[in-house]
């Protein structure tokens, strides 16, 4: 619950900071997305794009965990 409130909400901010650098980069002084229905496309790809590397690092971050866990029950198995 918590990664999809963080992705909703980062996602909502790439919008903005990936508009930012195609007005840079383009020399545009504003932006049209067209509509609602493309802000919300590119705002659903980031999402999902904040989502997946979210959870990437969750899942990595267990694995961690899980190998620190173990490498101390060796520890505790050899002073034992």
């Amino acid at each position: 619950m918590i990664r999809m409130s963080i992705a909703g909400v980062a996602g909502f901010v790439l919008v903005f900071i990936e508009s930012y650098f195609v007005m840079v980069i383009k020399q545009y002084e504003t932006i049209e997305f067209g509509g609602i229905a493309p802000f919300v496309s590119v705002w659903t790809m980031n999402f999902f794009l904040v989502f997946s590397i979210l959870t990437h690092i969750k899942f990595w971050h267990d694995e961690r965990e899980a190998e620190r866990e173990e490498e101390a029950a060796e520890r505790d198995r050899f002073i034992n």
